[in-house]
């Protein structure tokens, strides 16, 4: 199983030094705090549940409480270096919009998902016939916030859809690994940006 500590290294290592960035579902800060304090962004969070904002703002950080499916669109084009998105795009009513204002409100977008795909994931659900619950995904399937399960296959097909460079793709397992077929229930970094056009 991943730590956040593991997932929060590899985003944090992915971020330039000083960019403006903005994290959607930042929950208590723990990310936007790595990020301040080893690349010192400039960066403000975005999180739907106003208990963690406050404990956002008692860090000392900037955050907002919003919805990303709604109030990604409120934002001006390019307005951040990067937005990331980690472990929350599986929460949102709209993957597909969600990804779009992502890249239209920053250069590049880091996006980390957890791989419903992975094959003990799908071994659990073969063999005992009820959704999985593990460390990380710890709710029943009447109460989890997991509205839209993927695995990286149908995040890399939907970002083809939505002609989107992918470009790089990181999976966590106990360590970083480029390999796929380890990638464990907590999996890929995918790093976005737009296609260019000239």
């Amino acid at each position: 199983m991943v730590n956040n500590r593991t997932d929060l290294e590899l985003i944090t290592s992915l971020v330039d030094k000083e960019a403006r960035i903005l994290d959607v579902g930042c929950g208590n800060g723990e990310l936007l705090k790595s990020l301040k304090n080893k690349k010192n962004v400039k960066g403000q969070g975005l999180e739907l549940k106003q208990e963690r904002v406050n404990k956002c703002v008692a860090k000392g950080l900037s955050a907002i409480q919003g919805n990303a499916d709604s109030d990604l669109s409120l934002y001006p084009d390019q307005s951040f270096d990067c937005v990331i998105l980690s472990q929350t795009i599986q929460a949102t009513n709209n993957p597909k919009n969600i990804l779009i204002e992502l890249i239209r409100i920053g250069k590049k977008a880091i996006i980390s998902i957890p791989n419903f795909g992975y094959w003990k994931v799908r071994l659990g659900f073969a063999i005992h016939g009820k959704m999985p619950i593990t460390e990380k995904l710890s709710n029943n399937w009447y109460d989890t916030p997991n509205i839209h399960l993927c695995s990286i296959l149908d995040f890399v097909d939907l970002c083809r859809e939505l002609n989107l460079k992918l470009r790089k793709q990181l999976f966590l397992n106990f360590q970083i690994t480029s390999d796929p077929l380890t990638v464990p229930q907590i999996a890929g970094q995918i790093f976005l940006e737009k296609r260019q056009f000239f």
